[in-house]
């Protein structure tokens, strides 16, 4: 007998179903505190969440195609709940290595239509999925760094989280500080956050790089960006480029 093909809508409701059954609504209050804007959770834990999306994606394996995960990101991710956004993502970077060419235009459409509203979606998803895209398609770095000059906030800290696994890649660092530089001027703390943590990757690979960098840009560089991209110098170093930037 041949088993029905499970449909990405089939999934959806079995997953928000699971994570219902194992929810705690004093874990979900706990996960406000990580988060400045309001946030809604079932109050799974990590260690579930990768559980769950594995057994789904157990579940389709060899029967769907990245079409299918990602039309089951168009269903979960417009779930308030974390846990809903995380399972979708989790299954569709499975299919990384299938991402199609139009794959950064849909992305960005999910992170400009505050799908992925939140630091933490948008961190888990882009740092694994659009960095495995990039690293994949380097030819697409310019538009994917194009993203810190949208309006709206996700897109911009994709534009730094998408690069971070590729930081300590010399091929992308042009790219890397190009798009920190113009995530500079943005009036926005979790963008500078961001950058910062773009740009302590960035100097790990290469620290010189990075202390030359800080000091031409000096004043335009925000202070909680600075205080991230130096969190590995020695602490003299740290607070001479802190004194040298004022």
């Amino acid at each position: 007998m041949v088993r029905k093909k499970l449909t990405p809508h089939s999934v959806a409701r079995e997953a928000v179903r699971r994570l219902k059954a194992v929810a705690d609504p004093v874990k979900a209050e706990g996960v406000q505190r990580y988060f400045k804007d309001t946030v809604k959770a079932y109050g799974v834990s990590a260690p579930e969440i990768r559980a769950l999306a594995a057994e789904l994606y157990g579940s389709v394996k060899g029967a769907w195609t990245v079409a299918d995960a990602i039309a089951l990101c168009d269903i979960l991710f417009p779930a308030p709940e974390l846990e809903s956004k995380a399972v979708g993502a989790l299954v569709l970077c499975r299919f990384k290595s299938d991402f199609p060419p139009s794959f950064p235009a849909k992305v960005k459409g999910w992170l400009a239509g505050d799908l992925l509203d939140n630091w933490a979606s948008v961190d888990v998803f882009c740092a694994d999925a659009m960095g495995a895209f990039l690293a994949a398609h380097p030819e697409t770095a310019a538009e994917v760094r194009s993203w810190a000059l949208h309006r709206n906030r996700w897109v911009k800290r994709a534009s730094a989280v998408s690069f971070i696994k590729l930081a300590k890649r010399e091929e992308f660092l042009d790219a890397i500080y190009k798009v920190a530089a113009s995530l500079f001027p943005v009036d926005d703390d979790l963008v500078h956050k961001a950058a910062g943590w773009l740009l302590r990757e960035a100097g790990k690979r290469d620290p010189k790089r990075l202390g030359t960098f800080l000091l031409k840009h000096g004043r335009a560089v925000p202070r909680t960006t600075l205080r991230y991209a130096i969190e590995r110098f020695p602490a003299a170093e740290r607070k001479a480029l802190l004194v040298r930037t004022r």
